[in-house]
């Protein structure tokens, strides 16, 4: 059995003691994805401007694990407000709408830092592996 990591060099990582993805085998599983800019702060803007960068991460997770957005078969998306769905769901079907994965959409109370709207996970299984 292979495993592998990959980061995002968000400061939550080292912290929390978690990598952004991890593949076994021909399956990778992206941890919950908040809205995390290159230098740690929280990317400004709505939820879909944070639900862009979540994916963004995501999918840069996967391909660094040598996968592609169409090989996600599960999201799930977690939201504060659930006046955002339909704004994330849009940014979801950019990114996802080829694959169809089993989705799921559900509001939460707080997410880890109170500016953000959304955070997201996915896995995702390499049939061409």
């Amino acid at each position: 059995m292979n495993r592998n990591h990959a980061t995002s060099g968000s400061p939550y990582e080292a912290q929390f003691g978690f990598s952004r993805a991890i593949r076994i085998d021909n399956r990778i599983v992206v941890a919950g994805t908040g809205p995390i800019e290159q230098d740690g702060s929280t990317t400004p803007g709505d939820a879909a401007a944070q639900a862009e960068r979540c994916c963004a991460l995501i999918v840069r997770a996967i391909e660094e694990l040598g996968g592609r957005a169409s090989d996600v078969v599960r999201t799930r998306m977690l939201l504060t407000d659930p006046a955002d769905q339909d704004a994330v769901g849009a940014v979801h079907a950019r990114f996802f709408g080829e694959a169809r994965p089993a989705a799921t959409m559900m509001g939460v109370a707080w997410l880890c830092r109170p500016e953000w709207k959304v955070e997201i996970e996915a896995e995702a299984v390499l049939f061409s592996d």
